[in-house]
């Protein structure tokens, strides 16, 4: 059943998700609010790699949500290329498992795809492939997104809610993409952390990237160029939802990583970096109606926000669409 006016959306959150549902629906010309408890510099997203990849989610919509990011993130980094701040830049690489693994579909269909010779592959690991992926430096990311909403005359608002009925009483629709915050504000007890942390470097010259593959969530070997500084990767810490860098968690991911490719080895640490991801068995992109008002969930992407949000906020810009025309 469809509103009789057009109201304004209410979008709780300012990570990558929260800012590209936001930024979609007012280039749709829907009237927009985008409220957080934390800049969106002190989001999780902020703290993300990232490589674009549909890693360990699921839902009916992955290939489609994923496919869509995928073509707006090359046509960011072409603009990159050309001088302006999206940061966002395809990068060539390798990704490679320590098991006789196949590589996913999805990665199959990327420019430059082929295995990998043995020779080819870290010293440990026995199949890999290479192909070229979007990787993107999220603080400058996000300001990219931040400014395009800012284009629009729009700014995020900070604010709490305590419940998701709080939020649901300031406007007809409210789009909820608060990540784990969900956990609490709707509550989702389907909902879990996963705490990641990763190590920001001075690029010694690296210009390809490495990410290790396998099926399991653990504390995997990545790093992935970003102009002057390398991100280095990363942990995985199921059930930790302290916002906090471990030194010697920073310390292992460096030293891990350097046993990959030697250039690392004495690299200059700028800065540690942690978010929690927001762990879910299916990601929720889903309306529901709260009487005369509705609420759409955005969340639940695990440690692949970037990579779906783009296609997951044409989604959800439909389901709006609809409700308000």
């Amino acid at each position: 059943m469809k509103s009789e006016v057009r109201p304004e959306v209410l979008v709780i959150g300012a990570g990558v998700s929260g800012l590209t549902t936001a930024l979609t629906l007012a280039r749709a010309k829907v009237p927009v609010r985008v409220v957080a408890d934390r800049p969106p510099r002190q989001s999780t997203s902020c703290a993300a790699g990232a490589i674009w990849g549909p890693y360990l989610v699921s839902h009916d919509h992955i290939k489609r949500w994923s496919q869509e990011s995928y073509d707006v993130l090359i046509r960011l980094a072409i603009r990159q290329d050309l001088g302006e701040p999206t940061g966002v830049r395809m990068v060539a690489g390798v990704e490679a498992s320590r098991a006789a693994d196949t590589p996913p579909g999805w990665a199959t269909e990327l420019t430059g795809f082929r295995m990998c010779s043995v020779d080819e592959l870290p010293d440990g690991f026995v199949s890999g492939w290479r192909y070229t992926s979007p990787v993107v430096d999220m603080p400058v990311y996000l300001d990219y997104l931040v400014g395009e909403l800012t284009t629009l005359g729009l700014t995020v608002e900070a604010r709490h809610f305590a419940s998701i009925d709080d939020a649901v009483a300031q406007a007809g629709v409210t789009v909820n993409c608060t990540g784990f915050g969900a956990h609490r504000l709707v509550p989702d007890g389907e909902l879990s952390p996963v705490r990641g942390q990763l190590a920001i470097a001075k690029n010694p010259g690296l210009s390809e990237f490495f990410a290790e593959y396998s099926e399991e969530a653990d504390d995997l070997i990545y790093f992935l160029p970003q102009g002057d500084h390398v991100v280095l990767g990363g942990s995985a810490e199921p059930g930790e939802r302290e916002m906090r860098c471990d030194p010697d968690t920073i310390a292992g991911i460096v030293r891990r990583c350097a046993q990959i490719e030697p250039r690392l080895h004495g690299v200059e640490v700028l800065e540690s970096r942690v978010g929690i991801r927001p762990s879910r068995p299916m990601v929720r992109v889903e309306h529901v109606r709260l009487g005369q008002r509705h609420v759409i969930h955005n969340y639940g992407h695990g440690g692949a926000g970037v990579s779906l949000s783009w296609g997951c906020a044409s989604e959800i810009r439909d389901i709006v669409l609809d409700l308000i025309s």
